[in-house]
């Protein structure tokens, strides 16, 4: 007997648990998120940092579809730092350092005050389903609760197992209980599971640090917030630091790397690639005389400090005696040891673009269950599986952003199509359509559809159509505003860059990399007073207009391949002329369009033309049968 019924039930109440219980419960669904334990909601386990190189992108984009990370750093941040400013605006990167504290209370706030939606603590071990499609789950104390649709956010504590050098033992992350049963469940269903491996550094105590050798590192003085929404002024409230290791660190950590979980042999899981431990890096660059690592508060209220850059599972007596090595830290003080974590993770080449499975109709999974890595990917994914799963319970089609159009598509294509030999870090550099994807312009790009969705309020998308009826605006007068040798040339030479022979627009001028929008105030006498960000897509917008109209003729190029749809129950040892790597691809993947199919490793453009020509084959046949019943 079922003790209540939903429509959605989460499971695992993280980062990606969060973001899928506010969103299908704000789209009307009766949702329920069950948690191991209250106190852990939306924890950050490793560093209490939001955003960062690509992941600031990726939060941006989750407030622009009407998420709530993007709030919550705000909200919640200690120091904030636009990260990469001496490279293009491709790659610039928000990132805020939190109060992990204030952070968890801040969303579990807003998930305890959201309308149609349940918190409840409990361990799910079972999910249940009936002919192939989800019915709901169970609780280890046997209780049974239905849903049309479960997402599974379970994070790292699917089987978790720590690791400190010789010692290891079955947990989650921060000391709490490990979820032990679920994975049986889930094999139960045909989910193939693996194990991945993560970890986090020390902290230390603050009275232990001596800041006076440290670098200081402070934040921005003009705060870009990571909402879109947040008009109010923002400020920093700490600094962090940065100290190096050196060789003396170094000798201590190979004379003991035999007793390094990793490297003793204990851990079977796949660690991250661009994240990792101390040891790791310290053997794989064995040339490197020092590495850099950040010392950040974890809060306001705490005199806790994380080493960001120095994960470990080297046992804690060799942890203290090479951190003391570190200058700045002679006489540091461990507060919680780092550690390595184990667990269970699925293989997301098992699932659709909608991060559905195939094999269970309503079960979705998002974050670390999907094999990523950081909370930024997990909120990403967690956003789009509970918009999905509302969708499905609702009868319509799910949302599926493309590669072009987001971060967060591209984050989600890569799993689906492409899957991960190890935990998924998104990476500027994974997108072909960087150009486009800034931080900068994530409203413009998302919130139409964070609106057709129903997560986007009518007053915000009336706003962004006035914001981008202004850049429009401005941009097209300044296209139309002359200016003289005379009035630029002084200016110009300034600026390094040659000066005018006859008369130029002013868009021509601001086009020039040593020149700006706002350094041409002088010239332009009519110039409209705008909003910083108006005025920062205007200048964009002109400088990067001749790389821009390219990168958009790729996409059109990408998007007629991803029009060329592909049934779903398609053999494709049917197809004659597809290679037998290709066959076996396209038969565990089952694309959904040509486009998909041509991004499939070991999918050559061979086979791409082999699939064109069937799907013009195909097409014809079917005309010819609806003209000759």
């Amino acid at each position: 007997m079922f003790i209540e019924n939903y429509d959605i039930i989460v499971v695992g109440a993280g980062h990606a648990g969060c973001e899928a219980a506010l969103a299908s419960a704000r789209l009307g669904a009766k949702t329920a998120l069950f948690t191991l334990t209250l106190d852990a909601l939306a924890n950050m386990p490793c560093n209490p940092s939001i955003g960062g190189t690509a992941k600031g992108h990726l939060v941006r984009e989750i407030d622009a579809l009407g998420g709530e990370m993007g709030k919550a750093a705000d909200a919640t941040f200690i120091q904030s730092r636009i990260l990469n400013r001496g490279r293009g605006p491709a790659v610039h990167s928000l990132r805020v350092q939190a109060d992990r504290t204030r952070y968890h209370e801040y969303m579990k706030k807003a998930v305890e005050c959201c309308e149609n939606l349940d918190l409840r603590q409990g361990e799910i071990i079972k999910i249940l389903s009936e002919n192939g499609k989800v019915t709901g789950v169970q609780t280890k104390i046997g209780s049974m609760f239905s849903a049309r649709a479960v997402i599974i956010c379970s994070g790292t504590y699917l089987k978790g197992k720590v690791f400190v050098g010789e010692s290891s033992y079955e947990s989650g992350p921060d000391a709490v209980c490990p979820a032990n049963l679920l994975s049986d469940s889930l094999k139960e269903l045909g989910i193939s599971l693996r194990r991945f491996k993560t970890g986090t550094p020390a902290r230390v105590h603050r009275r232990s640090i001596n800041f006076d050798k440290l670098q200081k590192q402070d934040g921005d003085e003009d705060i870009v917030p990571f909402s879109f929404d947040n008009h109010s002024k923002l400020e920093n409230k700490i600094s962090c630091y940065i100290a190096y290791t050196n060789e003396k660190t170094h000798e201590i950590i190979k004379n003991n790397i035999k007793r390094s979980a990793m490297y003793g042999g204990q851990i079977e899981g796949i660690g991250p690639r661009y994240c990792p431990s101390i040891e790791d890096k310290i053997m794989r660059f064995s040339d490197k005389p020092r590495h850099q690592l950040f010392i950040e508060p974890m809060g306001l209220n705490t005199d806790e400090y994380y080493l960001q850059g120095m994960s470990t599972s080297l046992p804690e007596d060799v942890q203290i005696e090479f951190l003391r090595t570190i200058e700045g830290l002679e006489n540091v003080e461990i507060m919680r040891n780092a550690y390595a974590i184990e667990y269970d993770c699925c293989d997301p080449t098992e699932l659709l673009p909608t991060l559905e499975f195939k094999q269970i109709q309503g079960l979705f999974g998002a974050g670390q269950f999907n094999g990523t890595s950081g909370y930024e990917e997990a909120a990403a994914q967690g956003l789009i599986a509970g918009i999905n799963a509302y969708r499905k319970i609702s009868g319509k089609d799910g949302l599926i952003l493309d590669r072009a159009s987001s971060y967060i598509g591209t984050l989600i294509d890569d799993l689906v199509t492409k899957g991960c030999m190890d935990p998924y870090r998104m990476l500027t550099s994974r997108s072909e359509y960087r150009l486009l994807l800034r931080q900068d312009n994530a409203d413009q790009r998302l919130t139409p559809i964070g609106y057709e969705v129903g997560l986007i309020s009518k007053e915000r998308y009336e706003r962004l159509l006035e914001k981008v009826s202004q850049i429009k605006t401005e941009i097209k007068r300044l296209w139309n505003v002359n200016i003289s040798p005379k009035e630029a040339n002084e200016y110009l030479e300034k600026c390094g860059t040659e000066p005018l022979q006859t008369g130029a627009k002013l868009a021509q001028i601001i086009r020039r990399p040593q020149c700006s929008y706002e350094d041409t105030d002088f010239l332009d006498e009519k110039r409209p007073a705008l909003s910083k960000d108006v005025r920062e897509q205007v200048d964009l917008s002109i400088k990067y207009e001749g790389y821009i109209k390219i990168q958009l003729e790729q996409v059109e190029q990408m998007r007629k391949l991803e029009r060329k749809a592909l049934p779903g129950d398609l053999d494709y040892s049917n197809i004659r002329g597809l290679r037998l790597e290709a066959i076996e691809k396209l038969n565990k993947i089952k694309p959904l369009s040509v486009g998909q199919a041509s991004r499939i490793s070991g999918v050559n453009p061979a086979d791409v033309s082999v699939l064109l020509v069937w799907l013009e084959q195909n097409r014809r046949e079917i005309n010819k049968n609806k003209n000759h019943p």
